[in-house]
């Protein structure tokens, strides 16, 4: 570790050497961006964090007297405007804020690295990075919104999957939301992520395979209608303006089928099969006690009901029940309604006849990878902002997009 220091600090020497070359002078007089022209002051120093150690620069600097501000070509040159970390050490920081709380990204960094920064530090840059993300993942969205995001091959089967999972809150994002606890009071925000994938074939005994790295997430604490546009831009950018067949996958929330409707008429929309078994198998705990026999029998008939797409003949099954309590009818009252919305969704006989995916495993896993192993950890709670820019961060990341964001930024 210390032979670790020791080069570090040599790569820091020679880096501050090299910097020192160009100190930023570009005449007397530069365009200060805003349509004025700036005028030369004097050179300024500032220490500058590197992922080698603290290095020192002098940089000329200059005012601009319409505007009230001064302007440092060199800082932007290098990309260290308004920061004392180098980009290298903000990509360093975003990648351990987003994958682990902020304090053992702190650590790590020192630990692995030889970074040393403050918890807080860590905390701000990962937002602001994730909030870059966000930007340029927008960008990219009206882009292809507009026809520029050309695709030479067709995609044979898109799948569009949605799901949404509560992430934990400051009081004040929450105040006067209504909970579901004894205090009436929510204690979270949804989080809606969604994930588009492709699939070209089969497997030798007939079943769907994902095509390798096809699988992209988009996700933020929004209301629907925001993030349907998001997901369905998302959908367009990866092409389903050629894709031969889409296919919407979700948990049966009417806010997930309502943005299937609005923007992917004429997709296939399947309703998670082991979701819709949950609905069987809960509704078998309250007619007849959990664990039970009788549950069990009743469950297993149910569920080979669905199983084989037969949903007119499980409403039946379920319509000769006569509950005894105001609780069973209830529930039955409630399953009924599920089955009648989500029959059309509910084909899964049909579905793998043709071969489609029946489960929307991929946006679960996807809840828990992105949101709930980084957003849900004990004692956590977040405003919206720094959610939706760890959770931009992560998307990025788990997309495959980690390297593209960064040429992107450079370019």
């Amino acid at each position: 570790m210390a032979i670790r220091s020791s080069m570090h600090e040599v790569g820091g020497s020679l880096l501050e050497r090299l910097l020192a070359q160009d100190p930023g002078y570009r005449g007397s007089r530069v365009d200060c961006g805003k349509g004025h022209q700036a005028d030369f002051v004097d050179y300024r120093a500032k220490r500058l964090l590197t992922v080698l150690s603290c290095v020192g620069l002098t940089r000329a600097y200059y005012h601009c007297a319409p505007c009230g501000r001064g302007v440092v070509p060199r800082d932007s040159e290098l990309d260290i405007v308004s920061t004392s970390f180098s980009p290298g050490v903000r990509r360093l920081m975003a990648r351990v804020g987003g994958k682990e709380s902020f304090d053992e990204g702190r650590l790590d960094l020192r630990e692995l690295a030889g970074v040393v920064v403050k918890t807080k530090q860590v905390e701000r840059v990962s937002e602001a990075i994730g909030t870059q993300i966000e930007l340029l993942a927008s960008r990219e969205r009206k882009a292809a919104l507009a026809g520029k995001v050309v695709l030479l091959h067709p995609v044979p089967k898109m799948y569009v999957a949605i799901d949404g999972t509560g992430v934990p809150m400051t009081p004040r994002e929450v105040k006067g939301r209504p909970g579901k606890d004894e205090t009436g009071q929510a204690k979270t925000r949804e989080a809606k992520l969604g994930c588009v994938f492709t699939q070209t074939r089969l497997d030798d005994k007939g079943r769907p395979v994902r095509d390798e790295d096809s699988t992209t997430y988009v996700g933020a604490i929004e209301d629907a209608q925001e993030f349907g546009r998001r997901i369905f831009t998302e959908a367009i950018r990866r092409g389903s303006r050629r894709a031969e067949q889409i296919i919407a996958l979700g948990d049966g929330a009417v806010w997930i089928w309502n943005i299937a409707d609005e923007h992917f008429p004429g997709a296939i929309q399947i309703v998670d099969l082991y979701h819709a078994r949950q609905h069987i198998s809960d509704l078998a705990k309250v007619l007849y006690g959990p664990g039970t026999p009788r549950a069990k029998a009743w469950t297993e008939s149910r569920i080979s009901e669905l199983d084989a797409g037969e949903i007119e003949t499980l409403i039946g099954s379920l319509n000769r029940l006569r509950p005894s309590t105001a609780t069973g009818k209830d529930e039955t009252r409630k399953a009924l309604a599920y089955l009648a919305t989500n029959a059309h969704r509910m084909r899964y006989a049909d579905f793998r006849r043709r071969g489609l995916f029946v489960g929307s495993g991929v946006v679960e896993a996807g809840c828990k990878t992105i949101i709930g192993h980084r957003l849900k950890q004990s004692g956590m709670r977040w405003t919206v902002r720094g959610a939706n820019a760890i959770i931009a961060l992560r998307c990025c990341e788990l997309s495959g997009r980690w390297e593209a964001f960064w040429e992107a930024r450079s370019a």
